[in-house]
């Protein structure tokens, strides 16, 4: 291959043309870090124009160092032919058998059709770039499709199987991790009352398993029995007492000590970062290995503990960890964040899915909740997701009784026009419930964040389990967990089924009793949470809401029932058949969950889908709709925000929620940040020095690139993180700090689709300085990590707009430009500022 054919025209400066390596995206699935790596770095051959990732674990590589033996080299470069001045054309030709390289981004040329340059990885805490992402996507699939005959059919085959094969996966592990938790979290539960004599490692169900009930189930033994004294007496409730108390704190305490040393993103519902996640944020070992084995272990601990929280919105986390770190077997969707963002989606549904036993409620939670983009093929791999995950949560069975959530219940009974009113009132309930723990809640972790309190997280663990403990041991509502609280407040009592603490008593006066115990139950409960949800373990807040409705709609269900019963001619009950029960407790129990979750969450399509998979009743489905449907509205009129959209704003995510309207008067030029306060870059003219100069004095993410100051005309927009990423390469070659920068294009529209230049050239002025090893270059050319093609607005462009744009094209920043020159740039965090200012503003 000549000259001509390599490079289309001559050049009269030697060339160097030299591949330097780019920070890759892959971590560890046990250990990652959020700062940049250091990797073996290496050259290139011309003729395999294939990129170095910086990984992990990088393989051992055989390739020169970049750092130290660039001039060392350059007695190698093969001198292609001479020009009519004597000067010659050298082009690298690379170590004779280079090792096996693993690609990160494509060769250059291909990125001359998209524009948008090539990146670095993401830093810790910064918002990817969904067009270049879906650029980096394109140029995947044109490679695949330049690949002929069988091979590149195979090839295209498996390409497209691979995210079926990853949210198997994914669907897999997830139910198999949501059975281990089941069956931990219940023989932790048990061992607070006792343990089997038969074998230390079965909970009290398994123990009496060949036993009707498991009140006299000899198996079994109490802690007032293995200390010697009767469960009736004195003696025996102290004792039994007292290793409540010390098995629930050891658990919590455990579980705290463990989030703090090793994990500590593993605290709380991790649905509020999960959402962020999905929504273009970066947070680095949030979704890592170590993340998830501490979800895992925490979780069954802080559950079995006692405190007031659920482990259904924490598998959602669990389950989105599974699927970032699964991806990272295929480099489609482990070296892209906005393709990996969709195997996150499908994760969500598994959590979901696993955590209610409700697949189809799982998807509709990933689309209405925590997505934030959700396109159509998604929706289907979504929906596999979460069914694989509930058929292997199924076949593990933990509970043994076929069901995949013990609050799973069947109603043999249809509701009467007559219960639509209470069930409104419910909603109503359920909403002002909801906008009042928001407000507690919120106010409890501001204090927890900005006080004393954030230096003692261990002691308000231990602290909010012993006041937990010593309150729940007296009440029996309480005593037992959250999710048995749940299923038999749903249960509809027959004769057959074990009357649980007089819920389904005959006598009237026993009824009304009972009422009096759940609304107290109910308002310990709120309590207990407002305290607990935010505390340094895993928490989730599905459950605690859903106990505190069930409490409040048995005792409406219950008191119904009394007041049937005292006035059975009533024109009310004229549909009801006299001799028989017209109104069923449970019923009430379920929709008054329903509408104190809807009342936390806001969640309205998934939340009805999710409750009609418990139960198993189509019957049902009106009710719980009108119900969320009322427990929304008056939420949001109350308050206005879900409790994971508050934490959101609480923690400062860079979240734009792409279900709000905004109607506003200003426009975009009165909100960017106008240019002469920006720092911007010369296209031409500026030195490597200066650009170290800027990036040292200045903290902006990146920077408009012009082609004069006088006439401010936009040529692209250079990253800060590719700058320093490529200063520093270059610094670290030996090029001093005197050498010119270029940013234009030229290099990239040269590009043909067979000619493969680099990310860096280094141009020198004769080729005796490479003989005599004294070469320095004549420039340095910055063109392949410049945007070429970013985004433009002009300044009366309305901020309505602005904001639809970012939400629909994932955008970081758009330059606002008035007749061809820069006028400012407006970035995301910008627009969140004026979002937030505009929210007060109409407060």
């Amino acid at each position: 291959m000549d000259d001509a054919s390599l490079f289309g025209q001559e050049i009269e400066p030697i060339l160097v043309a030299v591949n330097l390596p780019e920070l890759g995206a892959r971590m560890d699935p046990i250990d990652e870090t959020g700062g940049l790596l250091h990797a073996e770095q290496g050259l290139l051959d011309s003729d395999s124009p294939r990129r170095l990732s910086f990984k992990r674990n990088p393989p051992r590589l055989q390739t020169p160092s970049l750092v130290g033996g660039l001039r060392s080299k350059l007695r190698n470069y093969h001198l292609a032919r001479k020009s009519s001045q004597g000067r010659s054309t050298a082009v690298y030709q690379g170590p004779s058998h280079p090792e096996r390289i693993d690609q990160y981004d494509p060769a250059t040329s291909e990125w001359a059709m998209e524009g948008t340059g090539r990146r670095v990885a993401y830093d810790n805490f910064s918002t990817i770039d969904w067009i270049h992402d879906f650029s980096k996507e394109r140029v995947r699939i044109r490679a695949l499709r330049a690949l002929h005959g069988p091979r590149g059919l195979l090839i295209r085959a498996f390409d497209a199987t691979q995210a079926w094969i990853l949210v198997f996966l994914v669907g897999a592990v997830t139910g198999l991790l949501a059975a281990y938790i089941d069956v931990v979290s219940e023989w932790a539960s048990d061992l607070k009352e006792g343990y089997c004599r038969d074998g230390f490692y079965l909970n009290r169900k398994f123990c009496c398993w060949h036993v009707e009930g498991t009140r006299e189930c000899s198996s079994w033994v109490a802690w007032s029995e293995a200390f010697g004294a009767d469960s009736g007496t004195v003696a025996g409730l102290w004792a039994e007492y007292f290793m409540f108390i010390v098995f629930g704190t050891a658990f919590a305490l455990g579980s705290a000590v463990l989030v703090r040393d090793y994990a500590p993103y593993a605290a709380g519902s991790g649905i509020p970062e999960v959402k962020t996640i999905l929504g273009g944020f970066v947070i680095r070992k949030f979704l890592g290995g170590w993340t998830l084995l501490i979800k895992c272990i925490g979780l069954c601990l802080s559950v079995a503990s006692g405190l007031s929280l659920g482990k259904e919105g924490p598998l959602v986390h669990v389950a989105c960890c599974v699927g970032n770190i699964l991806p990272r077997i295929f480099d489609k969707y482990g070296n892209n964040e906005a393709k990996k963002r969709e195997i996150l989606s499908a994760s969500s549904a598994a959590g979901v899915s696993v955590a209610f036993g409700a697949p189809i409620g799982g998807v509709l939670f990933s689309l209405e909740e925590v997505s934030y983009y959700f396109p159509y093929k998604t929706m289907w791999r979504s929906f596999f997701c979460a069914m694989v995950a509930a058929i292997s949560l199924q076949l593990v069975n933990p509970f043994r009784t076929g069901k995949l959530v013990l609050f799973a219940v069947e109603y043999k009974r249809a509701w009467h026009g007559f219960e639509l009113p209470f069930f409104v009132l419910l909603g109503v309930l359920g909403g002002v419930y909801g906008s009042f723990f928001i407000r507690l809640n919120l106010r409890m972790a501001a204090f927890r964040k900005n006080s004393w309190l954030q230096h003692w997280a261990i002691t308000e663990v231990v602290v909010t389990t012993l006041v937990t403990a010593l309150l729940s041991f007296t009440h029996p509502f309480l005593r037992v967990s959250s999710v048995e609280l749940v299923a038999n407040l749903f249960k509809e009592c027959v004769e057959t089924d074990t009357d649980f603490y007089g819920l389904c008593a005959d006598p009237s006066h026993a009824l009304a009793s009972v009422i009096k115990f759940l609304i107290f139950s109910a308002g310990l409960k709120i309590f207990f949470t407002v305290f607990t949800f935010g505390i340094r373990v895993p928490a989730g807040i599905f459950i605690p809401s859903m106990a505190v409705g069930a409490c409040v709609g048995r005792a409406m269900g219950i008191g119904m029932q009394l007041w049937r019963r005292a006035q059975p001619e009533m024109w009310m009950f004229a549909g009801c058949k006299p001799h028989e029960q017209c109104v069923t407790p449970g019923t009430y129990a379920m929709v008054g969950a329903a509408a104190a979750l809807g009342g936390v969450t806001r969640m309205t399509v998934s939340l009805t889908v999710i409750m009609f998979e418990l139960t198993g009743a189509l019957t049902y489905i009106l009710p719980i709709m009108l119900t969320v449907m009322v427990s929304k509205w008056v939420g949001d009129a109350l308050g206005g925000e879900s409790i994971y959209d508050a934490l959101i704003h609480l923690n400062g995510y860079p979240f734009l929620d792409a279900k709000t309207d905004t109607v506003w008067n200003t426009t975009a030029g009165s909100v960017m940040t106008r240019v002469e306060d920006l720092d911007v870059v010369v296209a031409a003219g500026c030195t490597l020095g200066d650009l170290e100069e800027m990036l040292g004095s200045t903290t902006c993410k990146g920077y408009p690139v012009v082609d004069e100051r006088g006439t401010m005309g936009l040529l692209g927009y250079a990253g800060r993180a590719e700058l320093r990423y490529a200063l520093d390469q270059a610094r670290s070659s030996g090029i001093p700090p005197t050498t010119p920068c270029s940013f234009a294009d030229t290099v990239l529209h040269e590009a043909s689709p067979t000619q493969h230049t680099s990310p860096l050239a280094f141009s020198f002025d004769d080729d005796d300085d490479i003989d005599n090893g004294s070469a320095s270059p004549q420039h340095l050319d910055l063109a392949a990590w410049t945007d070429h093609t970013p985004m433009t607005i002009g300044p009366r462009f309305p901020m309505e707009m602005v904001v639809e744009l970012f939400k629909k094209m994932g955008l970081r920043y758009v330059i606002v430009c008035h007749e061809g020159s820069v006028a400012g740039i407006l970035t995301k965090k910008d627009l969140l500022r004026h979002v937030g200012v505009e929210k007060l503003s109409e407060k």
